[in-house]
């Protein structure tokens, strides 16, 4: 009988510390910990299943909250379902333990919804925020704004030439997706 932990972050830029500390906290030991920077609008996310293969009979996977956990009731459900199936545990650390019993699998739903619906609220907000930015400034365009080419930024697109993205990630502690976005912004402009 074995805890194990999953944390998530949406994005590449964004930072895991702070899940996996909690998870820590709870008692879940480092090696047991899996963690992914993947979407969670997807539903093939593969450490996700990685630690889903990896549970067996009276393990218990904990997670820091439920929008962690699954994108919306449905695949909430399937994934509940499935681990109760099994005798798997499951400890969301914002709610509590989810039981395998009527009570339990109420809450559960219960709040399974309501991370779905203010996910939902997010999606809804932001598209509204898009639309009402492009009727009212002329000016407005997606994405994040352009960065300005300093110094740094031109010392990285530097060192690339000759080293791996990895390389120059780290050697400026930077993220590698940032040099990509440094690389695409100066040879894009080299073009016009």
């Amino acid at each position: 009988m074995s805890i194990y932990g999953y944390a998530r972050v949406s994005t590449a830029g964004q930072d895991l510390k702070s899940q996996i500390e909690q998870l820590e906290n709870a008692g879940v030991t480092r090696q047991n910990i899996y963690a992914e920077k993947f979407t969670g609008t997807k539903t093939d996310r593969p450490v996700f299943d990685q630690v889903l293969n990896k549970l067996q009979r009276g393990d218990t996977l904990t997670v820091t909250k439920l929008d962690r956990f699954a994108r919306n009731v449905a695949d909430a459900n399937q994934v509940i379902h499935d681990l109760f199936e099994r005798q798997i545990a499951v400890n969301v650390l914002n709610i509590g333990k989810i039981e395998n019993t009527p009570t339990g699998k109420l809450i559960f739903n219960i709040f399974s919804s309501f991370a779905e619906f203010e996910r939902d609220m997010i999606v809804t907000r932001t598209q509204e925020g898009k639309a009402y930015a492009k009727l009212h400034k002329k000016d407005y365009r997606e994405g994040r704004p352009q960065r300005t080419i300093t110094p740094q930024y031109q010392a990285v697109y530097e060192y690339l030439q000759d080293h791996s993205y990895k390389k120059t990630a780290q050697s400026f502690a930077i993220s590698e997706s940032t040099v990509y976005r440094i690389k695409k912004q100066i040879e894009g402009n080299q073009g016009n």
